[in-house]
């Protein structure tokens, strides 16, 4: 069934034409993924689908009772709401069962937010943009339109997200540059190429195959029509006369060759090793500790970066990433212990902000401000020739930096820190807002890059791709480090977690042969097969089970409490909701074996004994 299409739709900023006569379908069950370079459209076709913007023609043609619930990139909060109260303002539970505001709070939990009585006005925008996922996910809807959803999620999060949409009934419109993503959810891709659209019934994987198949056949066919041309321009040269039919023909045919659409071969990012060298002695971490507001971030933390070392950064947001990489910059000094920086070292950081750019600036003197040439692996470059590299073109060069979109400045701001020819590059995020095509490029530049990359990302496919080597935040200011990329990571914490279960399962299996031998029977945990009685252990856990899980619940009530009145402290939320996911985990286990010798002292009383 058709849900909504668009027809011949165009759409241009001053010279610049973003979409000339697209049209395209959107049919139940489709899932699909928008794919183009940085400023060809992507979030402005969003916005004319989801009726934010319009066009400036074309058509959009929506089923009467088709409803759409639409993500922006930048979402708006009202600051004196609640976060809950944003959530599921103005929403109905349209299925009588339904409760909204248990699912919002479940959603919420999951990604990372829990106290929901917080105002929003305090909160990060990476937190802000989660809170409106929720509110969009939860907004009953035929069309899901999300633009980069997966931005400021960490890898559970994003893998939360992924079996969330797999199970969503509706139709998916989505613009994100997490490649896992967009294999495990999309059916479909939708490609913005010079004001065209292109669609592929396919996932992203698929896609790139297909794409190259389309564009060789593109090109085969430009190869012949300049072929074409250049036999029809002789044969004007040589004083053709339009006296016949046929001449007239000949004629209107060299015509429509040299006014047809060029195709040229598509530019891409080429991105030249560029580094200085690299000394013997790097950067030394030894033994450093650092917090914030009585949250411990980093603890007792050593490490001496090797040349050659590719190091991912992972953990959940809030833990400390970040704070890691501004240690090594310098930008921030540790608690305890010390850094030691080699003489020869130039570090490049690229922050989570744009933070070198100024916006009244033209785009060409931001980058002559930092070297006019730079010497590469293949001679001297220009500053120009550079940003001719980096998809700026002609006319983009000469434009206010304030004018590029948001990834277009992403990838201005990643030229600046390579124009500086750093030894060491520090990579905070550096998949945010920048596009697949301009990732590519990065990963095969980052691969031949001399020097030492440590990188933050949530980006599965990205560290998969480029590192060797893990650090992983795993709480309480624990930073273990995992040799492999992502991937590796994930199979070596998967079996260390079987191995602690197995370990778990052997000690309870060993305590109760232990018990059964004394209490002379086989095995406590069996059904008593006549006469049931509590081996001296069970009546032991019987007589305190009630008062320890009245001190959990206590205790649960008071992080409650502390967490709604430490509503801006987010370090302190984070170490109080750990405390509360394992409270509320004890808890569980608790009152399921409470039930279980609840059970068993009704039956030994039935059968006339004594507890």
């Amino acid at each position: 069934m058709n849900l909504l299409t668009i027809e011949g739709i165009s759409k241009a900023y001053a010279e610049k034409v973003l979409f000339d006569k697209v049209s395209l379908g959107i049919h139940e069950g489709d899932k699909i993924g928008v794919f183009g370079v940085n400023g060809t459209g992507k979030s402005t076709l969003l916005k004319i689908i989801a009726g934010v913007e319009k066009a400036d023609e074309g058509t959009i043609v929506q089923g009467k009772k088709v409803r759409i619930a639409y993500l922006p990139q930048t979402p708006f909060l009202d600051e004196k709401l609640s976060i809950l109260e944003n959530v599921v303002k103005g929403k109905k539970a349209e299925e009588s069962y339904r409760n909204l505001e248990g699912e919002a709070k479940a959603m919420l939990e999951r990604l990372g937010i829990s106290n929901v009585a917080a105002l929003p006005k305090y909160l990060s925008g990476g937190q802000k943009k989660r809170i409106a996922l929720v509110k969009t996910l939860l907004t009953q809807a035929d069309i899901l339109i999300l633009d980069e959803p997966t931005n400021h999620l960490d890898h559970e999060m994003a893998e939360w997200l992924e079996n969330y949409l797999n199970r969503y009934k509706g139709a998916l419109l989505m613009v994100t540059h997490d490649r896992y993503f967009l294999d495990k959810v999309t059916n479909k891709i939708v490609e913005i190429d010079r004001g065209k659209l292109y669609s592929y019934l396919a996932n992203y994987s698929k896609f790139v195959e297909l794409k190259a198949q389309r564009e060789e056949m593109t090109l085969a066919t430009e190869r012949k029509n300049r072929s074409l041309y250049r036999m029809e321009l002789e044969w004007m040269m040589r004083g053709a006369r339009a006296r016949s039919t046929k001449q007239k023909a000949h004629i209107q045919r060299f015509e429509q060759l040299r006014d047809r659409e060029k195709i040229e071969i598509k530019k891409s990012i080429e991105m030249q090793s560029v580094s200085s060298r690299l000394g013997r002695k790097t950067i030394e971490i030894d033994s450093v500790s650092k917090g914030f507001d009585g949250v411990n971030l980093i603890s007792d933390f050593s490490y001496i970066l090797l040349p050659g070392d590719r190091i991912g950064i992972i953990g959940s947001n809030g833990c400390g990433k970040s704070t890691l990489l501004k240690l090594i910059n310098g930008s921030l000094k540790p608690d305890s212990g010390s850094i030691e920086v080699g003489q020869t070292i130039k570090v490049g950081y690229f922050s989570q902000e744009n933070e070198t750019l100024d916006e009244t600036k033209r785009v060409i003197d931001s980058i002559r401000d930092v070297a006019e040439v730079i010497q590469t692996t293949d001679g001297t470059v220009t500053a120009s020739q550079m940003l001719e590299r980096f998809l700026f073109t002609g006319a983009m060069q000469y434009s206010l930096i304030g004018k590029l979109s948001g990834g277009e400045k992403r990838r201005l701001y990643l030229l600046h820190i390579l124009m500086e020819a750093p030894n060491i590059l520090l990579l905070d995020e550096p998949t945010n807002d920048l596009d697949i095509t301009t990732l590519t490029i990065l990963e095969e530049y980052l691969k031949n890059f001399e020097g030492i990359v440590v990188v933050v990302s949530h980006d599965r496919y990205f560290l998969d791709k480029i590192v060797d080597r893990i650090f992983a935040f795993e709480g309480n200011g624990v930073v273990r480090q995992y040799e492999g990329n992502f991937s590796d990571y994930k199979i070596a914490t998967s079996q260390l977690e079987k191995q602690q279960i197995n370990e778990s399962e052997n000690k309870i299996k060993k305590e109760l042969e232990k018990e059964s031998k004394e209490e002379g029977i086989k095995n406590s945990w069996r059904k008593r097969e006549e006469r049931p009685k509590f081996t001296y252990l069970e009546k032991k856990e019987y007589e305190s089970i009630e008062e320890e899980i009245a001190q959990l619940e206590e205790r649960i009530t008071e992080i409650e409490n502390e967490m709604n009145q430490c509503a801006t402290e987010y370090e302190k939320l984070r170490v109080l909701t750990e405390e509360k996911n394992k409270k509320e985990l004890i808890l569980e286990e608790k009152m399921e074996r409470w039930i279980y010798l609840n059970d068993l002292a009704e039956k030994i009383v039935a059968f006339g004994g004594k507890l």
